[in-house]
């Protein structure tokens, strides 16, 4: 068994930038496509993939260090550190069930799809993991593998039905007709659908209105998307007490994620959209006008610039609710760059307005911050168990990503009942 859960990892480690052009390689031929359409449409989503990472990557490294010096210059001392969804992934991965989750995730979506239950074809296998942190929780507290993967098919199924939910916003709002996003961290934030309807309803709130369109008409040129990323960039680094030359350098890397992003998503799209076609023809043939989705990762949302823009606002906002939110524990570091990831379905219902998706991204993060508190023993614990490398100085961790994971929170809290 731990040598099939070895070549698992093996495998994910490979990356969404391989592992997606594989699965999209083989539903084109699945769907009739010809072998080399097919094989030029994931060889485009590899592309863009890679793309789309290495500018999250851009992203990560400027706002990590920002969010470090941001976090020393208020003498922060909290005692659980945010460690991120890089160490939360390891972690889930080294749990006895882990070998199940893939093999259990495709039979479970493909039985969904066939009973007509969803509408999402997920090919997202690489998020798999977050089924797999909430098997091994279940798991950590039960000792049993059963309730293990119980727990993981119900987290997989409230991601597919809210990937379904929310698949019209993809295409009317981020104009990526086709595609869902099942990704475990977006989904714990779909509950901010709803306080977005709520704040709209307010009086006064209702009408402040400052999405990326808005913006442009009432500042020109420098209301423009490259423009608003070199000034928030340009903001962190003056919170984060950086030099001048610094803070020039940050707003440049902000600058171009807003820039290149949507540019990386045209190309995704590019590859996805025959092999979207091919799957419609396919399934209208066999059964009608039956409509699918394609599940991508959520990072294919991060190409609109009111996300990027209501990320980079939420970054200095979390590490203060960090400090004056009573009863919390959590230091954000690790999962500040994940804010993007998380928010795409809240800036998707306000429909770019930024400063409502602010006011909300702010009110589910608090959630999060204290849902990661709550569950920072039994996440410790399945590190010790892991043999993680526990960060200096630190006896106890969480994270904001799926620590702080509101679908996970509660199903965790269901099975703690009987265990």
């Amino acid at each position: 068994m731990e040598g099939f859960v070895d070549y698992i990892q093996a495998f994910l480690d490979l990356g969404a930038t391989v592992i997606l052009p594989v699965a999209i390689f083989l539903l084109g031929l699945f769907f009739g496509q010809k072998p080399g359409k097919a094989f030029r449409s994931g060889l485009t989503i590899g592309v863009a993939f890679v793309g789309i990472f290495l500018v999250i990557d851009l992203l990560v490294l400027n706002l990590g260090p920002a969010a470090q010096g941001m976090v020393d210059r208020l003498g922060v001392e909290l005692n659980v550190i945010d460690v991120g969804w890089p160490a939360t992934s390891s972690i889930a991965w080294a749990s006895v069930v882990a070998a199940f989750i893939i093999p259990l995730g495709l039979v479970v979506n493909v039985i969904m799809l066939l009973t007509k239950t969803t509408k999402t074809m997920n090919v997202d296998i690489w998020n798999f993991w977050h089924y797999t942190f909430m098997a091994a929780m279940v798991y950590a507290i039960s000792d049993s593998i059963i309730q293990g993967l119980i727990a993981a098919v119900l987290f997989q199924i409230v991601c597919l039905k809210v990937a379904d939910w929310t698949a019209p916003m993809m295409s009317e709002f981020y104009e990526l007709p086709g595609v869902s996003i099942a990704t475990g961290s977006t989904i714990s934030y779909a509950p901010g659908i709803f306080l977005v309807k709520g704040i709209q309803k307010i009086p006064g709130i209702r009408n402040w209105n400052a999405d990326p369109d808005t913006i442009q008409k009432r500042f020109g040129i420098f209301g423009e998307s490259i423009f608003i990323g070199l000034f928030l960039g340009a903001a962190i680094g003056a919170l984060a007490g950086y030099s001048v030359g610094e803070i020039i350098e940050i707003g440049m890397a902000m600058a171009a994620v807003m820039v290149l992003m949507p540019r990386m998503v045209k190309i995704l799209m590019e590859g996805l959209m025959p092999v979207s076609e091919s799957a419609r023809e396919w399934l209208n043939k066999r059964f009608g006008d039956k409509e699918i989705y394609i599940g991508l990762d959520a990072a294919v949302a991060l190409g609109h610039p009111a996300v990027i823009s209501t990320a980079l606002i939420l970054v200095p906002i979390t590490v203060v609710l960090a400090v004056i939110l009573p009863g919390n524990a959590v230091l954000p570091f690790g999962d500040l760059a994940t804010i993007p990831f998380i928010v795409a379905f809240i800036v998707g219902a306000a429909r770019g307005n930024i400063v409502h998706s602010v006011i909300v991204g702010a009110i589910m993060i608090a959630i999060s911050l204290y849902i990661a508190t709550d569950v920072a023993p039994m996440f410790t614990q399945m590190a010790e168990n892991a043999n993680f490398d526990m960060p200096e100085g630190s006896a106890s961790i969480s994270s904001i990503d799926q620590g702080g994971n509101i679908v996970n929170w509660v199903i965790y809290k269901v099975f703690a009942l009987f265990n």
